[in-house]
C-alpha cells in the first residue's frame, strides 16, 4: 500500500537552508554543507558536485529510493534549484505544488498542481503502488503535516550550525506525536525516521 513520506535535511540548529536562498544557491549561504551526505563530501555552488553518497548515506538513499514511485516538491524548491535545468531529476513523476498551476514548467517530467492535497493525491495515483516522497522545501512539508497527509517523516541532521536561514517548523502550530522507527549515522549526517501517529 502506498505511503506518504516526507524528508528533509536540517542543521543542528534547525535550519533547512542558510540565509539568502535563491536560484543558483538553493540552500542559501553556507547551506551546501547540509548536503555533503548526498554528494560524498564538500562541494560549493561554484563547483558542481562530482561525487555521490557513500557508506550509510548511500544505504539510506538507496533503501528510500527503492520504495518511491512519485515525488512532490514545492514551487520554491523548483525555483531555487533553477528548474533542475529543465529536466526532472527523479526517474519518476514529479509534482510541483504552486499557486500558479496554469504556468507550464520548463522541460518534461514536471506536473504543476494547485495545493499539497491535490499534489499528494495525484502522486499516489501515479506511484503505481509504491510510496510518495515529499521532498520539500519546508513550506510544502509543513502543509502536508498540517493536512495529516504524512505517514513517515525523516529528519536528516547534518553536523553543522548555520546560525540563520529557513527553519522547517517556522509558523507550525500543531502538536504531533512521532514514533521512532529508524536511525542511521555517518560522518556527514544522522538519519532519524519517524512514523507520524494519528
Amino acid at each position: 500500500m502506498t505511503k506518504v513520506l516526507a524528508g528533509i535535511t536540517t542543521s543542528v540548529d534547525g535550519y533547512v537552508a542558510g540565509p539568502d536562498d535563491r536560484a543558483g544557491q538553493g540552500l542559501g549561504v553556507g547551506g551546501e554543507r547540509l548536503h555533503y551526505w548526498v554528494f560524498g563530501g564538500p562541494w560549493t555552488y561554484d563547483h558542481e558536485p562530482q561525487g555521490g553518497a557513500n557508506g550509510e548515506d548511500a544505504a539510506w538513499l538507496e533503501e528510500t529510493m527503492s520504495r518511491l514511485g512519485a515525488v512532490v516538491s514545492g514551487r520554491w524548491t523548483y525555483e531555487a534549484a533553477d528548474h533542475w535545468g529543465g529536466e526532472n531529476p527523479w526517474d519518476m513523476p514529479l509534482f510541483i505544488v504552486t499557486h500558479r498551476p496554469e504556468e507550464q514548467p520548463e522541460g518534461a517530467g514536471f506536473t504543476f498542481v494547485s495545493g499539497v492535497e491535490e499534489a499528494v493525491a495525484r502522486a499516489k495515483e501515479a506511484a503505481g503502488g509504491k510510496d510518495v516522497h515529499i521532498m520539500g522545501g519546508a513550506d510544502v512539508i509543513r502543509q502536508a503535516l498540517e493536512a495529516g497527509l504524512v505517514e513517515e517523516l525523516t529528519i536528516i541532521v547534518a553536523p553543522v550550525v548555520l546560525g540563520g536561514g529557513k527553519r522547517l517548523f517556522d509558523g507550525f502550530s500543531q502538536s504531533l506525536e512521532l514514533e521512532h522507527i529508524g536511525l542511521r549515522q555517518s560522518p556527514n549526517a544522522t538519519f532519524i525516521d519517524y512514523r507520524v501517529k494519528r
